[in-house]
């Protein structure tokens, strides 16, 4: 297997001090699966061409378990000693180590600085096809250039492979270049050699910084990456949506000042808290998990209720756990205090086998931070899977914006994806109620306009029992906002 690495710059042969490999020699480097060998094809101050050549041991292979199935013919004949897998990965961490940490003893000036790259993969597997390779490229920057390769010349009639020589070029630093093949040529590939546990999520998270949680294909490079293990595939898309969110000094307060500027008069937090515990309350919630839970507001309010037996409360931010934590004062709780309360790191948009077994979940200002895009799977992930008795539900209402003097169209906090007018929320719910069985009650909840409503609207769902069983209340679905 052959990695190229070509830079243009002037003098082109600075390539050897970022690579750590001189130019005027052949160097070999042992691996637990063979050896690598560094050499230079070209090396001029125009042009200069390091190459990687990956010399895999089939018998080091079958020793170490990477090469197929024990006891099958794919421990003997497969692809692996001939094209880029994670092999390939750990040549690149072992052999390129300082240059892909950005490191250079004699020219860090220029480990620091985007020049012109190519690489080129002489055989790339491309599970998926060349669609999925420049979906995995492209939005990074790079010019893709892929052609694929026949199964074998002699015998057209075989067809093509999925397999495609492969140029990557962009100006950017050395550091990235190989951080990008580190991490998107096992996902290609869709394969990895060697054991993944909770450290290769750490391992995908710093080295996916600055460039994965914006990456449109960030779901499936963590599947892939992660082999299909959903429990680390939940866990890595959950700190990466809680990278996505607002800067680490900005608390949940800090954030709901902008909005509590627009809302003050109306003390309208407290409202929204007050008119969701009563709510739970009218359902007979014995067990309660609040979704989003921020820094424990509502969690505080309700572990202060004699009514709930137990209470959990998740959240992306792992911050705003901690705040929570302490605003419940957790650690100075009795053991008994302690086993009622649960609070852990999730996304609601992400199925979790945690949020299952409540009687009721609340989503408090919630939804209008989650992508329209993905508003689907929060649906799945609460009703379909977790599949409480109540489910509750509040968002701003946009139409009441006008009465605050804001303009048409802004919202009320630059972190809010969407705001709904009352239309648009009862079409929700509406359509969350025929997809998965629940029937719904709207509430308005803060000061009413007679022509705006409420500041602040609320859904409370019921789910429908089948017959035989006690039907939960509100069995109706009733129209009470204006």
């Amino acid at each position: 297997m052959l990695l190229t690495l070509t830079t243009t710059i002037r003098p082109a042969t600075d390539l050897g001090y970022l690579l750590v490999k001189n130019p005027a020699h052949t160097q070999s480097f042992p691996l637990s699966f063979g050896k690598a060998h560094v050499f230079y094809p070209e090396a001029t101050d125009e042009r200069c061409t390091a190459a990687l050549l990956l010399d895999v041991d089939p018998i080091e292979l079958v020793r170490g378990g990477g090469a197929g199935d024990p006891g099958t013919l794919t421990q003997y004949v497969n692809d692996r000693p001939y094209v880029a897998s994670s092999f390939l990965s750990v040549a690149i961490a072992q052999v390129y180590g300082s240059a892909m940490a950005g490191r250079s003893r004699d020219k860090q000036g220029l480990a620091d600085q985007a020049i012109p790259l190519s690489a080129t993969i002489s055989a790339l597997p491309c599970k998926g096809g060349e669609g999925f390779l420049r979906r995995l490229f492209e939005p990074l920057g790079y010019a893709v250039t892929a052609e694929r390769l026949t199964l074998d010349e002699r015998f057209p009639e075989w067809g093509p492979s999925f397999y495609f020589r492969v140029t990557l070029e962009k100006t950017c630093k050395l550091s990235e270049l190989l951080t990008h093949l580190y991490v998107l040529v096992p996902v290609l590939d869709d394969k990895k050699h060697y054991w993944v546990g909770d450290s290769e999520v750490s391992n995908l998270l710093a080295k996916g910084e600055g460039w994965l949680s914006d990456h449109p294909e960030k779901e499936q490079i963590a599947l892939r990456y992660l082999k299909h293990q959903r429990p680390l595939h939940r866990a890595a898309m959950a700190r990466l949506v809680a990278d996505e969110d607002v800067a680490p000094e900005e608390t949940e307060d800090a954030k709901a000042e902008a909005e509590e500027r627009v809302e003050a008069r109306l003390s309208l937090n407290d409202a929204r808290l007050l008119a969701v515990l009563g709510a739970l309350k009218k359902a007979d919630a014995r067990t309660v998990i609040d979704l989003g839970c921020g820094e424990g507001k509502l969690l505080k309010r309700l572990f202060e209720e004699r009514a709930f037996d137990r209470i959990a409360g998740a959240d992306v931010s792992m911050r705003c756990l901690q705040i929570a934590r302490e605003r419940l004062r957790m650690d100075e709780l009795p053991d008994k205090q302690k086993r009622k309360l649960d609070l852990f790191q999730a996304s609601v948009i992400y199925r979790d086998a945690r949020f299952s077994g409540f009687d009721a979940a609340a989503l408090v200002e919630v939804i209008e931070h989650v992508d329209p895009s993905r508003l689907g799977a929060l649906a799945r992930t609460v009703f379909q899977h977790a599949r409480p008795r109540t489910v509750i539900v509040t968002t701003p209402n946009v139409e009441h914006n006008a009465r605050f003097g804001m303009p048409a169209g802004s919202l009320r906090h630059k972190d809010h994806r969407f705001e709904w007018t009352r239309a648009e929320f009862r079409a929700w719910a509406d359509s969350v109620c025929s997809e998965y069985g629940y029937s719904v009650e709207l509430f308005p909840v803060g000061e009413m306009d007679e022509a705006l409503g409420a500041p602040t609207q609320m859904a409370v769902f019921s789910r429908k029992d089948p017959p035989g069983q006690k039907a939960h209340s509100g069995a109706q679905r009733t129209e009470v906002l204006a």
